[in-house]
């Protein structure tokens, strides 16, 4: 049983920043694409972004693109994003997803575990 576990969220103001955290366990984290997503209060959740299993590679939404970087580190079986110069716009749950895939993707049905779920809140 594979089982995602996400940290690090909370409340900021805008332009703070912010580092999720998203802990892997029962499957070996160097085989898996690692992905972000989140959902804001009455729509749909959507990609933030994705990073390949060698962490050569990565993509990024367009509204996150330089603002925010996905990291990870194999020996912590742990995925990382770095959230800067946050908006009010960012403001939701975020989640972290593993997908047995070779390459970065940002479509949801790709992936095949997610975490619960921490929530991010950017407000003055």
């Amino acid at each position: 049983q594979v089982q995602l576990v996400e940290s690090g969220g909370g409340l900021v103001q805008p332009g703070e920043s912010l580092r999720l955290s998203c802990v892997v366990s029962g499957r070996t984290f160097g085989t898996l694409v690692m992905g972000w997503f989140r959902q804001a209060p009455g729509k749909d959740r959507e990609f933030v972004a994705a990073i390949s299993y060698s962490g050569g590679h990565a993509l990024y939404s367009d509204s996150v693109k330089g603002r925010f970087t996905i990291s990870r580190d194999d020996a912590k079986n742990t995925a990382y994003v770095q959230m800067s110069n946050l908006k009010p716009e960012d403001t939701g749950v975020y989640y972290c997803a593993a997908a047995r895939q070779l390459v970065p993707r940002s479509s949801e049905s790709v992936y095949d575990y997610w975490g619960q779920g921490t929530q991010v809140t950017v407000s003055s």
